[in-house]
């Protein structure tokens, strides 16, 4: 990860990118993909200075758990994690061999399972598949700042 300098402040951070990636092979991985980004997130914090809420913390978590658990169930071989802070976001990508894009299915409470994606679609700010020369690439954005507008119409909701 890159390091401040001593007269980096919070703000000059937030434009710079910040990330780290690593390569998976096996399920067993899930967790430890898990472990990165509750790991990144607190660099975030405490070496970089950025304000990242326990909500966000979590989504993130979620979010990195269910693009990599998808990807090792549905394309062979390895896939890459990359996560990255810019402009007051977190990036979520994986890519990963199989050129097949997903599909959402329709909601179905009903349904046990394969519910993964739709959660994720509905928890990040926005999310994007691209084919590559090789395979595919998954990115889920998640806002770093807690969104008071949705938190209100949550409790609203309620």
């Amino acid at each position: 990860m890159n390091l401040p300098a001593q007269n980096d402040s919070p703000q000059s951070l937030v434009d710079r990118l910040i990330t780290v990636s690593v390569a998976f092979e096996g399920s067993e991985e899930i967790a430890e993909s898990r472990v990165l980004a509750r790991s990144f997130l607190a660099d975030l914090q405490e070496v970089h200075g950025l304000a990242v809420s326990d909500r966000v913390t979590g989504t993130v978590q979620l979010v990195v758990s269910e693009l990599v658990t998808n990807t090792l169930k549905y394309a062979p071989g390895p896939c890459l994690l990359t996560l990255e802070a810019r402009e007051g976001t977190v990036e979520v990508t994986v890519w990963d061999s199989d050129p097949r894009l997903p599909t959402a299915q329709a909601t179905d409470p009903s349904r046990v399972g394969q519910h993964g994606l739709e959660i994720v679609m509905a928890l990040c700010h926005s999310f994007a598949m691209h084919r590559e020369p090789v395979g595919k690439r998954i990115t889920a954005t998640v806002l770093l700042a807690d969104d008071p507008i949705r938190d209100e119409a949550d409790r609203q909701a309620e």
